[in-house]
């Protein structure tokens, strides 16, 4: 198989991941949980400009962590009030939820969908900022200088992880939702925030992670594959760490918002899609957080497919969630 660039197939089925876990990571999560369930779900639905026969599509708006007001595209089934299976959607670095039509194909099998905004990224959501030191194209180390002084709770990613799982506390408290058949999605930093909202919002029961971003990040830097959506870690070293003097202390305060130390809270049934010839999110970075999880777990592997379209990998995942 060629895959020069990472680790052998056997040795990625057991690989377990080299970036430090902080010493009080479950409190850290613990106490952010208790934060975000504290928070008003109160939601606002503004009919949207897109609309179709058979579904009902709007703007929903919530506060989220530090008064941010954050956006998601919701969309469900017209005349549908029985309560019924709910899909989460995520986006990819940078990006934003997408058209309104994507969605179409969960709510005409009777879904509602919920597709959220990243604050500080290219949708509606707000990013009310807040942090010291650098914000440099990206986010990963948004926050970064603030967790090295003793506030990690100042990383932009971990309130990022938060709105994926109030995002799905809200979904399951919508009347027309049946709680218990939800399910999440997304492809990139999208199956990253799909690992991070399985993981913090564990009632959610079937996901579908297309080659997760955001895991194992000093595995990255030693591939070298520090690089298109994991430049900011090299940017952060020549800008405001030249001679490496605080890189240890650098990975742990990135393992607080680094899902292979989430992925063992899963309880979701999970459907993982990887590409072999990854070099955006390396193969070690993904299974580094799949063999972390315990719950029921299948990975769908394309051998000879990069950070790209993997074929047939839409239909497999609608198929996947018809069983909610």
């Amino acid at each position: 198989m060629p895959l020069s660039f990472d680790f052998k197939l056997d040795q990625l089925q057991t690989y377990q991941g080299i970036n430090p876990k902080p010493a009080d990571f479950e409190t850290y999560w613990d106490t952010a949980l208790a934060e975000m369930r504290a928070m008003d779900d109160k939601v606002e639905l503004v009919p949207a400009d897109f609309q179709v026969d058979g579904a009902e599509c709007f703007d929903l708006y919530f506060t989220g962590m530090g008064g941010a007001r954050v956006h998601a595209k919701y969309l469900r089934p017209s005349g549908v009030t029985e309560p019924h299976p709910a899909i989460l959607m995520f986006h990819g670095y940078s990006g934003n939820s997408g058209d309104w039509n994507d969605k179409l194909a969960y709510v005409f099998q009777g879904y509602s969908v919920a597709a959220l905004d990243c604050r500080g990224q290219a949708g509606k959501s707000e990013d009310v900022g807040g942090v010291i030191g650098n914000t440099h194209n990206g986010q990963i180390i948004r926050g970064l200088d603030n967790a090295l002084n003793g506030e990690p709770e100042k990383l932009l990613f971990r309130q990022i992880f938060l709105d994926t799982a109030q995002l799905a506390k809200i979904m399951m408290n919508m009347p027309e939702v049946d709680p218990d058949r939800v399910g999440a999605t997304g492809g990139s930093q999208g199956g990253a925030l799909t690992v991070a909202c399985i993981s913090l919002e564990p009632r959610i029961k079937m996901a579908a992670p297309v080659f997760p971003f955001l895991s194992d990040y000093k595995r990255v830097w030693e591939m070298d594959e520090d690089k298109a959506a994991y430049a900011e870690l090299r940017t952060y070293f020549r800008h405001f760490d030249p001679n490496h003097e605080n890189e240890d202390k650098i990975f742990e305060a990135l393992g607080y918002i680094d899902i292979h130390h989430l992925s063992p809270r899963i309880k979701s049934k999970v459907l993982w899609f990887i590409g072999l010839m990854d070099e955006i999110c390396p193969p070690s970075t993904q299974f580094a957080a799949y063999n972390q999880i315990t719950s029921e777990k299948e990975m769908v592997i394309y051998p000879d497919f990069g950070h790209e379209g993997l074929p047939g990998s839409g239909d497999k995942i609608l198929q996947f969630f018809r069983n909610l």
